[in-house]
């Protein structure tokens, strides 16, 4: 037996958990039953004021006919035909918010030769995604590149990964993001910088902010793990080793490279000698 295909409205709208349509407004609901309903109290009026009832039971059989008519035929009636009407309000906010960009960074690692990057960027073009930001760094095999990516919101994580393996690239991972990721890694780490400067012992918090990751315990240092980059030590001769854990996310040496700097700015504020007091 074929299948019958799903009605739209249904399928957009049907809760995943419960498969229950989301109740429609009371005015399209009135006009719908009002629209099914009259054509079937004028017909059981016609049939039975012709009859040679007494009145009273002309009442009766009119009152208990269209009440099971309205019951059992009139309302699951206008529910099934008019469905796309009566949630055509909420249909509309649905696809509304599934055509609403989302923001994404994604890494993904590419061969460091001329077209590289013109064949990734076409790739993610095709899904009508937008490069908002990119940056990139050297790696070992090759370069990895980081973009800030806005998306339809119809598309997924999968989406996004065909899009980058069919551009070229490798050991690609991407992530739901914020506007916050827009502020480029240079000017984050100066806002930081500012802050150390004015209290060194901010150092570990300054850093975890910066790169977005978690301060490890001593303990939890000391515990071997393959961490496939995604740990990260700053040594500092007044505050002792410092390490930072971001899990499925490995640090790329320029974010390496501006937590090191950030370590030594706080180490050359903390040991400066107190001014002498003017006379």
């Amino acid at each position: 037996m074929k299948p019958t295909a799903r009605n739209p409205a249904a399928a957009d709208l049907s809760c995943e958990v419960c498969g229950l349509m989301p109740e429609p407004t009371k005015a399209r609901l009135t006009l719908a039953n009002v629209a099914v309903m009259l054509p079937i109290e004028l017909l059981v009026h016609a049939l039975v004021v012709g009859t040679h009832l007494p009145y009273l039971a002309k009442v009766l059989v009119l009152t208990l006919t269209a009440t099971v008519l309205v019951i059992w035929v009139a309302e699951p009636s206008a529910a099934r035909m008019l469905r796309g009407w009566l949630h055509a309000p909420a249909l509309r906010h649905h696809r509304k918010l599934g055509s609403a960009p989302a923001l994404w960074r994604a890494r993904t690692v590419l061969q460091d030769h001329p077209g590289s990057l013109q064949k990734i960027t076409r790739a993610l073009a095709r899904l009508d995604t937008n490069i908002l930001s990119i940056h990139v760094h050297p790696v070992a095999g090759g370069v990895l590149d980081e973009f800030v990516l806005s998306a339809p919101g119809n598309l997924c994580e999968r989406h996004l990964l065909e899009a980058l393996h069919d551009g070229g690239g490798s050991s690609s991972r991407v992530w739901p993001t914020t506007a916050l990721a827009m502020a480029d890694g240079q000017t984050k780490a100066l806002s930081l910088a500012a802050r150390i400067a004015d209290a060194p012992d901010e150092l570990p918090l300054a850093v975890a902010e910066l790169l977005r990751a978690r301060i490890l315990t001593p303990a939890e240092a000391t515990l071997e793990a393959d961490d496939a980059g995604t740990r990260l030590k700053i040594p500092t001769a007044w505050h002792g080793p410092i390490t930072f854990a971001r899990p499925g996310e490995p640090f790329t040496p320029a974010e390496s490279a501006r937590a090191h700097r950030l370590a030594e700015l706080a180490e050359i504020l903390a040991h400066r000698p107190a001014p002498a007091p003017r006379m």
